[in-house]
């Protein structure tokens, strides 16, 4: 009743009046300063520099941060809640909080107490913004095979490659970089070997190149880097060396549930849209709504949305809990949460009609904006994989399933 988990309770999503509160405020500003900019931020598609620095006012770039580093604490349930409600309006200005988190999740797991406190609170104060620069010309799920180098000269390391697709990256001030430091021992183990770096704007060598025009999740740039003979201090590895493809998994397991939340926060959106336009679109002299395959898709949109929020729900529930369960939870709310994201969306353009397709109208932004989460962050059939991989670790880990079987398996 209960496989793969323990027991029932495990499956309880416990939201707090605090997690309310907090939503609610979240909503207003939203509503209050996003929605009314949301068609010139999507038309112009640049970083728009002064919402960015009203959402550090509010103090929502340290929702999740430890208050001891200028954070304002909370959970991944509250992260996720805040994600979700920004999607619902503009899904590009959330990017800036997985970014965010992307860069600081690895110097709070691994980093030192110097790191820590040296690069945690700008971005929790929004003074500042990370990015993560793992993803290469080259590999994108295949992170094992990354080409940028790292070579140690003295008390230094010198990085040479380039970065593609790294969001934020036109606008970050800090930036976490992978690179190789020395050949995997083997195929086997050819994850070993990867080490990573903070690297601050203006470093010498460092520069960002092009900037892509992509399809969807606009207000946010994605760009190319270049590192030519940077040097960095020892003092700016993160961790063992070496230990980088395991801190990147690791990180990649937590912030899964925030590409999750955006993908519920599109679908809550357009569900939304599709609700009020059918109840005041007229046709044949009474609402749209009025006929049964009209009420019949808006019931199954509310049930897709619905199971999608409840396992997102879950996962971030879990990662709060500390309940090693949450990873692989976390796989399957990304991506289950963004393809149902992608058929609540596509339906509720078929119910808007032709209106649906008119990019004025607002909605068919969430078609392009839903899609990019399918791939980035991990793409949904390495989340299957994936998922699977963790599920299997787990039972192994309590003597569910024999260690041979484990190894054959996966």
């Amino acid at each position: 009743m209960v496989f793969p988990l323990d027991s029932i309770t495990d499956f309880s999503v416990v939201l707090t009046p605090e997690h309310e509160m907090f939503r609610k405020a979240v909503r207003e500003f939203v509503e209050r300063e996003i929605a009314p900019r949301a068609m010139e931020i999507e038309e112009r598609d640049r970083p728009p520099l002064d919402i960015i620095k009203k959402i550090a006012e509010q103090g929502f770039y340290g929702i999740g941060v430890p208050e001891q580093y200028g954070g304002q604490g909370g959970d991944h349930r509250m992260a996720a809640i805040m994600s979700e409600e920004f999607c619902r309006v503009l899904p590009g200005l959330s990017v800036y909080f997985g970014t965010n988190e992307l860069f600081m999740t690895p110097i709070l797991l691994f980093g030192t107490e110097e790191q820590r406190r040296k690069y945690i609170p700008p971005i929790a104060r929004g003074e500042k913004l990370g990015a993560f620069a793992v993803t290469e010309p080259c590999c994108g799920s295949d992170v094992a095979g990354i080409q940028t180098k790292a070579e140690k000269r003295g008390d230094k390391w010198v990085i040479n490659g380039r970065k593609a697709f790294i969001s934020s990256s036109d606008v970050a001030d800090y930036f976490v970089v992978l690179a190789r430091t020395y050949p995997p021992p083997d195929k086997r183990a050819r994850y070993l070997g990867l080490t990573f770096f903070i690297v601050e704007k203006g470093t010498p060598g460092f520069r960002v190149e092009q900037c892509y025009h992509k399809m969807g999740l606009h207000g946010d740039n994605a760009c190319e880097l270049v590192f030519d003979n940077v040097e960095v201090p020892d003092e700016n590895r993160v961790g063992e060396e070496g230990m980088g493809f395991i801190y990147a998994m690791e990180t990649f397991d937590r912030t899964r549930i925030g590409v999750a939340a955006q993908a519920v926060g599109m679908a809550q959106g357009a569900f939304e849209r599709a609700f009020q336009y059918v109840h005041q679109r007229q046709a044949f002299g009474v609402p749209v709504a009025y006929f049964q395959a009209i009420q019949f898709s808006l019931m199954d949109m509310a049930a897709k949305l619905f199971s999608a929020r409840l396992l997102t729900y879950l996962a971030a529930k879990l990662a709060d809990d500390g309940r090693r369960e949450f990873t692989f939870v976390a796989s399957l709310a990304k991506f289950y949460a963004t393809e149902v994201a992608e058929e609540i969306i596509s339906e509720a353009i078929n119910l808007h009609g032709g209106v649906g397709v008119i990019v004025e109208t607002g909605i068919e932004r969430f078609l392009r904006d839903v899609k990019i989460t399918q791939i980035y962050e991990g793409a949904n059939n390495i989340q299957r994989l994936t998922a699977y991989r963790q599920l299997i670790r787990l039972l192994r880990e309590k003597g569910q399933i024999p260690e041979e079987v484990a190894k054959l398996v996966t």
